[in-house]
């Protein structure tokens, strides 16, 4: 079964930087897209960054500047670097993959989310 790892998460304070990461347990797919996105108390989940299998990164426009998403495609592993951190950033933080299987179909997979606190 194919399962997301996330890990990197934590308390930090404002103005600090934390690097996410997000490893596929599973490694008979072809991952597609990856991404991460969060979900902050009382708000939508959002959009973070995705980025393509050709390495193409996408951002919303909040995180342009301070986020920068990349990918180790021979670890099956997808990164958040966060910088300049700010209170408004403390959500639960999930990754996600477009996996494509061996019978050319494509499945949405999810991690189950990290804490990012980012407080004095």
């Amino acid at each position: 079964q194919v399962q997301l790892v996330e890990s990197g998460g934590g308390l930090v304070q404002p103005g600090g930087s934390l690097r996410l990461s997000c490893a596929v347990s599973e490694s008979r797919f072809s991952i597609s897209t990856m991404g991460w996105y969060r979900q902050a108390p009382g708000k939508e989940r959002e959009l973070v960054a995705t980025i393509g299998s050709r390495g193409d990164p996408n951002y919303a426009d909040s995180m342009k500047g301070r986020f920068t998403i990349s990918r180790d495609n021979a670890k099956n592993t997808v990164f958040l670097q966060m910088n300049s951190l700010t209170p408004e950033d403390t959500a639960v933080y999930y990754c996600n993959a477009v996996i494509l299987t061996m019978w050319g179909s494509f499945h949405n997979y999810w991690g189950q989310g990290t804490q990012v606190t980012v407080a004095s």
